[in-house]
């Protein structure tokens, strides 16, 4: 049977061990303060986070050349390539395009581009699981099938610490922000299908890390999920606060705490958490 190379970019947050333990291939995207630029994971997590804490303007993240993904295609191997969403980010075109160069030059090589209509360690959990189904010996198209059937199960959720970042982007007007901020207001947002909603609200850090942890509860009580994963924007703490809430109700074969990285990180701001179950 024909190898299977697993690539994603680099909005996943998975950390380096997962990355090694798999076989993972990265395509980076960059990340910008001004007229600097820098391939995304080139600057340490905590550098990133000052820097942002520290400028006026947001950073401005840019996706991977189509030239990128055809560098990361090459090989004997068959390829399955996820992305951040679509919606999201300009990621999913330039794969899909450096697929269909490829294809003109090798139209015997098997290629999936698969939009995960998420991102951060929603789209990290995807990867993991496609992984393994190569492991024990899927084809490449029951992966693909196995995948698009799981797009359907996932819950993720998130917890903003501050609308900081909203504010310098423009999404939110600068004295309702500042108000929400000033009144120790938590936005509680859902990701999917592309999306990132506000949908709820809490007062304080610890009010919000038990919504966040209780709207998990209740989506996956009756339901068979085996992987729990949290991300945090440099508050390692928050995330194992939310995991020990979470464990109180269900067990998981699985369970990966990681950093929220320079791409999400960008639209989250430093201090929140995202928890994401499959």
């Amino acid at each position: 049977m024909k190898k299977i190379k697993i690539i994603t970019d680099s909005s996943c947050d998975l950390n380096k061990d997962i990355i090694e333990k798999y076989n993972i291939n990265i395509v980076p995207l960059n990340v910008s303060f001004g007229e600097d630029t820098y391939i995304d994971g080139e600057l340490d997590k905590s550098e990133f986070y000052e820097r942002m804490r520290n400028s006026k303007e947001l950073p401005k993240t840019s996706c991977p050349s189509p030239d990128k993904f055809m560098q990361s295609y090459e090989g004997d191997e068959d390829v399955i390539i996820f992305t951040i969403a679509s919606a999201l980010s300009g990621t999913y075109s330039a794969a899909l395009l450096a697929k269909n160069m490829m294809l003109e030059e090798n139209p015997n090589k098997k290629i999936a581009v698969i939009d995960t209509e998420t991102g951060s360690i929603a789209q990290g959990q995807f990867i993991i699981k496609a992984a393994k189904l190569v492991e024990e010996g899927k084809t490449f198209e029951e992966v693909i099938d196995e995948i698009e059937k799981l797009k359907k199960d996932k819950f993720f959720y998130g917890s903003l610490e501050t609308l900081e970042n909203a504010i310098k982007g423009g999404r939110v007007n600068p004295l309702a922000g500042k108000l929400i901020n000033a009144l120790n207001m938590k936005v509680i947002i859902k990701v999917g299908d592309g999306e990132v909603k506000p949908i709820d609200s809490a007062r304080g850090c610890n009010n919000s890390i038990k919504k966040v942890a209780g709207k998990i509860s209740d989506m996956i009580s009756n339901g068979n999920y085996t992987s729990l994963a949290i991300a945090h924007a440099n508050c390692l703490e928050k995330a194992e606060k939310a995991k020990e809430i979470i464990l109180k109700n269900h067990d998981f074969e699985e369970i990966i705490i990681t950093e929220i990285g320079s791409v999400m990180g960008t639209y989250t701001s430093e201090g929140a958490i995202l928890v994401s179950v499959l």
